[in-house]
């Protein structure tokens, strides 16, 4: 891969991360909210971000499926919401960083943990169609690709530095 091309995965790969630790932040804060705030608080937060919205269409899908979900909001659904969103920020904070710091182990942690999320937002997408789940599983298809591609380029790097010799994987392919 020419430099060209190298920088611009990198430059993918950077922004990719970014929005993964955006998501991790917000997943964080969202399990916490849950946690801490009561079912009638949360049904009064639904009702106050999507009353102008009821007023002016009151059969809007999205505003009134908010209303109906917060309304049937059980406290195991609030336990389970809160620790899947907790879990998942903080898994992704930690590999977000250590990607970050350039640390070999993470890139392949992180590939394998973009990959179990994959499975279970289609495993969700086959209960509950949602064209957010097939674009945020779009999203992260692209961030492991960009991992992958990032962690083969962090490898060439420390090769090229111990002065061992930098093979492709496909050197096979060009004989």
């Amino acid at each position: 891969m020419d430099e060209k091309r190298r920088n611009l995965v990198h430059k993918g790969f950077e922004i990719g991360i970014l929005l993964k630790f955006v998501d991790g932040i917000l997943e964080l804060i969202g399990g916490m909210a849950l946690f801490w705030l009561s079912p009638q608080t949360l049904k009064g937060f639904v009702w106050a971000i999507t009353r102008h919205e009821l007023s002016e269409d009151p059969t809007d899908l999205v505003a009134n499926f908010l209303i109906r979900s917060a309304q049937h909001f059980s406290v195991s659904a609030r336990v389970f919401g809160a620790v899947y969103l907790l879990s998942h920020g903080i898994i992704k904070i930690a590999l977000v960083l250590s990607l970050w710091r350039r640390k070999l182990w993470s890139y392949p942690a992180a590939i394998v943990f973009f990959i179990l999320f994959i499975i279970y937002q289609m495993y969700r997408y086959a209960h509950h169609r949602s064209i957010w789940l097939v674009l945020l599983s779009i999203l992260d298809a692209l961030v492991v690709m960009l991992t992958w591609l990032e962690y083969e380029n962090l490898k060439r790097q420390h090769l090229r530095k111990r002065g061992l010799p930098v093979r492709s994987r496909f050197d096979f392919f060009t004989r």
